[in-house]
């Protein structure tokens, strides 16, 4: 079930439907992610180089080379920075257009069942940046435990997996249940959705079509959504219902 929801949303990710958000979603990120670099970039010249000149002073010529010694580990440091932006920056910015994705799949494979509700927009950004959070304090920890042998690329598979499970199951589930029903009914299938998660978590961790992990993040849950509510029709008072009484 859970491989067969990944395979489908790999489908869905580069189907013609599905391609106006995801130049969109690309776009955006990597406008976001170079706006940030600057930044950082700037933020670092401005504040460390005074602080390594005031530490190290009047550097000879022969030691030059510590300086570039120093640069080459700087620039490694801000790329690691920048990589752990990437999560979460993908997260808030996809957040905006998970509904359209989840439209066009339920469209595409499921157009004899009642389509789900797209969340107000409001909602919609509240819950990009709490997803945002969420992600940064997961990653945090991740990176951490990064310092303990052994556990680091654990930590980041639990971390990620359970987060991401949760936050993307909740998003599919809420399209068609209330916001209590679908935490409800995530934590009654919680093995089925961090199995779910890790491979998102594998996802995550492919560079470059990590940038992506958000629309399939969003494309799976939707599918395993379905097959998990045919399964389970104990919970099955939708939001969509609701909303139409």
């Amino acid at each position: 079930m859970i491989f067969d929801a990944a395979r489908l949303a790999f489908q869905n990710l580069f189907a013609a439907e599905t391609r106006s958000v995801f130049w969109k979603v690309l776009g955006l990120t990597l406008l976001v992610l170079a706006a940030l670099w600057f930044a950082i970039r700037s933020i670092f010249i401005y504040f460390a180089l005074p602080w390594v000149d005031t530490l190290i002073p009047g550097v000879p010529d022969w030691a030059g080379w510590l300086t570039f010694v120093f640069a080459i580990f700087a620039g490694i440091g801000l790329a690691l920075a920048l990589a752990l932006l990437i999560s979460p920056v993908t997260a808030i910015i996809a957040g905006l257009f998970l509904d359209d994705v989840a439209e066009v799949v339920e469209k595409k494979t499921y157009p004899d069942d009642p389509p789900g509700q797209a969340m107000p927009i409001g909602e919609a950004v509240l819950s990009s940046i709490k997803f945002f959070g969420v992600v940064i304090a997961g990653n945090l920890i991740a990176l951490l435990l990064l310092l303990v042998p052994g556990v680091n690329l654990i930590a980041f598979f639990l971390v990620n997996g359970y987060l991401l499970g949760r936050e993307f199951f909740e998003f599919a589930a809420m399209r068609f249940r209330s916001p209590a029903e679908a935490r409800l009914f995530r934590s009654k299938h919680r093995t089925t959705v961090f199995m779910a998660g890790l491979v998102i978590a594998a996802f995550l961790a492919v560079p470059f079509l990590n940038l992506l992990t958000p629309l399939f993040a969003a494309s799976m849950m939707v599918h395993l959504h379905k097959a998990v509510s045919r399964r389970d029709p104990s919970l099955a008072a939708g939001r969509t219902e609701q909303l139409r009484g």
